[in-house]
């Protein structure tokens, strides 16, 4: 029987319909469940299928990729095994607010309900870290859910949808609807009477202070948050993991909230009169454990904006809630006229000292290492994109590297170990203009230390930097704080890393000193290349300044 020459494959349609939604590169692990959008993405030139080590990093990759780019990172993956390896980027992506489509190869139409091999189901897997899960049953329905996941991935908070793709009906032909038409992020303008009550709130403050963060922010948003911070002459602090929202550099920039509080923005935050919450959900970490602010209704006053109207008031009663989208909220705070910006000079002032005073500004004060991440500051272009994943090495990082452009802080909120590697391939093969650079921890390396391959294979330009302490170095911390000098199963034994990177075909470098490493990147970077350096950390410090208890 031949085909009528108006139908295509199911799965033909289906890369069709990713390369006129714009996407770009698909990252993911092979697998027998979707071999006919393999063959599908065979020869063509405007689509690149990265193919991964392990499904998780190939998910951890797909968030970064979006993050640089601002479209919904595609990933692919095969059924069971393959989805549940995935999972632990798609609870990145929907922590981090992160637009990301999960395609999963699924049992044939007429195998499900019987646990067939690697059946599972995925709406109740994904269901709770997930914007949207479904399975595409009938082929000629692909364009509908394929649009539909673009923009909802895109929309209000973004975050991951997950589709299934059950083998046979990618085999099946069918007639293509219309052309798709490209799916953008809505925009949600803010409420004017709203922007009347923030003003008048503002007018009446005499500690102001804004906490930036969550995802969908845009260049236009950011710069427009910060003029609004010139104007106003008013503080502007980063959550957990978003300071590149604002240039480190800004004169108004006072900090960031992490895992290892910096005492002078706590006692900021709880003395302030108006916090100004713009895109954050605040969480656990930025709020401290829900100490900085306390539920239901926190000390101070609240503003609280946030694209979904869900949000404001789960935890914490604002004082005023506005739902909007970044760059439509900022853009109209761009254009409010002053209040008082002369009556926040002295509480500024305070906030830089405290920053600068904390070590942010002076790392060459601190330990080697500290230095090493300064030195970063000194020689690496601003639009360079920094990569982590967990652990306490990143302490220094976040603390020391001064994040200058959007899209130069790539590591998870949701604190998932493995993130580093993945996250810097995303972002090479995203912006391959731009230096990338991976830190991580021994223990962090080695969860997603395969894609070394990967960068490797599509000829990545990329360095790892590895903080080697031979230990899982935050529960260690944990350890000593509840159960002192009890060591028990945070001890690692390693393998060679430099000899285990040239394996891959990757240069490697071993360094302890300053000059050293000094030296290992001035090389790494002239390369370019996949390049590791191992950088032998004080094992006697579990955090800048903090020493391990003896």
């Amino acid at each position: 029987m031949t085909t009528p020459p108006c139908q295509i494959r199911a799965a033909d349609h289906l890369v069709d319909l990713l390369q006129a939604q714009g996407t770009t590169d698909v990252f993911g692990v092979p697998g027998e469940s979707y071999l006919p959008v393999l063959d599908a993405l065979h020869g063509r030139n405007d689509i690149r299928f990265v193919t991964c080590r392990q499904e998780g990093g190939a998910a951890m990759a797909a968030d970064a990729h979006a993050r640089i780019t601002g479209r919904p990172g595609i990933c692919m993956v095969t059924r069971g095994p393959g989805a549940t390896n995935a999972s632990a980027g798609v609870h990145v992506a929907y922590q981090d607010s992160t637009p990301m489509i999960l395609f999963i190869g699924q049992v044939a139409r007429d195998m499900v309900e019987r646990e067939a091999f690697q059946e599972i189901d995925y709406r109740r897997m994904f269901g709770q870290m997930a914007k949207w899960v479904a399975q595409i049953d009938d082929a000629s329905r692909l364009q509908e859910f394929i649009s539909r996941a673009f923009r909802v991935a895109m929309s209000g908070r973004p975050g991951p949808v997950v589709l299934a793709l059950p083998e046979d009906m990618l085999y099946d032909q069918i007639t293509p609807p219309a052309a798709s038409r490209r799916a953008e992020a809505t925009r949600y303008l803010p409420d004017p009477e709203g922007l009347v009550a923030l003003r008048e709130r503002l007018a009446a403050a005499t500690r102001p202070l804004v906490i930036a963060g969550g995802g969908g922010w845009t260049e236009r948003g950011r710069a427009a948050l910060a003029k609004f911070a010139d104007t106003q002459n008013i503080p502007v602090a980063a959550a957990m993991r978003s300071q590149a929202l604002i240039d480190n550099e800004h004169p108004k920039y006072v900090g960031h909230f992490a895992v290892g509080k910096a005492p002078y923005l706590v006692d900021a935050l709880e003395g302030s009169d108006l916090v100004l919450a713009i895109g954050p959900r605040l969480g656990e970490m930025t709020t401290g454990g829900y100490t900085y602010l306390t539920p239901p209704v926190p000390a101070q006053k609240l503003i609280h904006v946030f694209p979904e109207p869900e949000e404001p008031g789960r935890v914490y009663e604002p004082d005023l809630a506005l739902t909007a989208d970044m760059q439509s909220f900022c853009e109209a705070l761009e254009q409010l006229s002053p209040v008082a910006p002369e009556r926040f000079t002295t509480w500024l002032a305070g906030l830089r000292a405290g920053l600068e005073g904390y070590g942010n500004m002076a790392p060459h004060a601190q330990d080697a290492f500290a230095q090493m991440v300064g030195h970063l500051n000194d020689v690496l272009p601003a639009d360079a994109i920094i990569t982590n994943g967990a652990g306490n090495y990143a302490g220094w990082v976040h603390r020391f590297y001064r994040y200058r452009r959007l899209g130069s802080c790539l590591a998870p909120t949701s604190g998932s170990m493995g993130y580093g590697l993945p996250g810097a391939v995303g972002a090479a093969v995203a912006a391959p203009q731009r230096e990338v650079i991976c830190f991580a921890g021994d223990g962090c390396f080695m969860m997603t230390c395969q894609e070394l391959a990967t960068a490797v294979q599509h000829d990545l330009r990329l360095t790892v930097i590895v903080a080697n302490n031979n230990r899982y170095g935050t529960i260690r911390a944990h350890q000593e704080r509840e159960f002192p000098q009890r060591i028990s199963g945070t001890a690692l034994t390693n393998p060679d890393f430099c000899a285990f990177a040239r394996s891959f075909g990757a240069e490697a470098s071993h360094v302890s000193t300053l000059d050293e490493f000094k030296a290992a990147l001035a090389g790494a970077r002239a390369r370019g290349g996949v390049n590791l350096i191992e950088v032998a950390q004080d094992e006697g410090l579990l955090a800048p300044g903090v020493p391990l208890p003896v």
